[in-house]
Formats: structure tokens, C-alpha cells, sequence
């Protein structure tokens, strides 16, 4: 490599680590990947509507849950299921690998799913949860 060759080099090299860290310091944070809904918000109404469209991608058709990628536990015949709030929160909040799902739900929308999958796919608990209930646990 010839000296002219080397000092463009030089020249390039320090131009780019002069770059980079203020890139990096002026750079926003990217915000978190937004599930693909209209406006933010997912657009399936109805608990079963919502299941199919969104939950059951992980926890499968008939809510038998799977073991690949992740472990997504089963839905069906969950006694974990016994309490809404436990199913409401995780919706809303994340859990392990899922991911929290509040912000893409109205709060209608969060009742309607964790009502329907309370009383579904082999659980039968037939006390329901409100869209108020819903947004006082926000």
C-alpha cells in the first residue's frame, strides 16, 4: 500500500471514530416494536376474535400452549386461570417471554380475552372482569 493510499486510510478512520460516538450520543433510543395494529392499538374485538388474532400464535388453537423458541405455557384447564387478576396482569404487565400487551388493548379488550380464556378450552370460572375493573388495575 502506498503512503498516499495509507493516509487516506488514516484520514477515513479517524473521520469515522470521530462519527460514531456522535451519532451515538445525539441517536433517541428506538422505541419498542409495535405490534402490527391499526393506530397502536390491536383491532380484534371480542374475546375469542382476540385469542385467534393475538394469543393464539404462541399458546396455539385450543390453548395447549407449545415448546420451541420459548416455553408459552398451556391455557387449558390452567388453574392459574382461578384468579383474574393473575390473567389480566400478565396481559396487561409482560411476563418471562410475553410480552406486555396493556398498551395495545383497550381496557374492554383485555376483558372480553381474559374472560373468554377463563371460560374456555377446559376452565370453567364464570366470575367475570370488567373494562372498569380493567382500568383501575392500569
Amino acid at each position: 500500500m502506498g503512503k498516499t493510499m495509507q493516509k487516506h486510510l488514516f484520514a477515513a478512520i479517524a473521520l469515522f471514530s470521530l462519527a460514531v460516538p456522535a451519532l451515538a450520543d445525539t441517536a433517541a433510543p428506538a422505541p419498542p416494536p409495535r405490534p402490527n395494529a391499526r393506530g397502536g392499538k390491536f383491532p380484534m374485538q371480542g374475546g375469542q376474535a382476540i385469542y385467534e388474532g393475538v394469543c393464539q400464535g404462541c399458546h396455539m388453537p385450543g390453548a395447549v400452549g407449545a415448546v420451541g423458541a420459548g416455553a408459552y405455557p398451556a391455557l387449558a384447564s390452567n388453574s392459574k386461570l382461578e384468579v383474574a387478576g393473575y390473567p389480566v396482569g400478565v396481559i396487561m404487565n409482560g411476563q418471562k417471554a410475553m410480552p406486555a400487551l396493556g398498551p395495545y388493548f383497550s381496557d374492554a379488550q383485555i376483558a372480553d380475552v381474559v374472560n373468554y380464556i377463563r371460560t374456555h378450552f377446559g376452565n370453567t370460572y364464570t366470575d367475570k372482569v370488567t373494562p372498569a375493573e380493567i382500568k383501575m388495575m392500569r
